[in-house]
């Protein structure tokens, strides 16, 4: 992507935020909250599966 593109993205996205925390606020912090509970249950058993596959490389 060039820059002006990507710049013009991040803008889009910003604006978008903005214009979502004015018109619900409780639904933008309801989707912010189960977002990162979705993200950390991700990481959790991505990790946990690393864990598996090396202690099955070891043995």
């Amino acid at each position: 992507m060039t820059g002006v593109l990507k710049k013009g993205l991040v803008l889009l996205v910003v604006v978008f935020i903005g214009f979502y925390m004015f018109n619900d606020p409780n639904g933008l912090a309801q989707t912010t909250k189960d977002a990162s509970a979705g993200l950390w249950d991700g990481l959790t058993n991505l990790f946990g599966a690393m864990i598996d596959f090396l202690d099955a490389i070891k043995s």
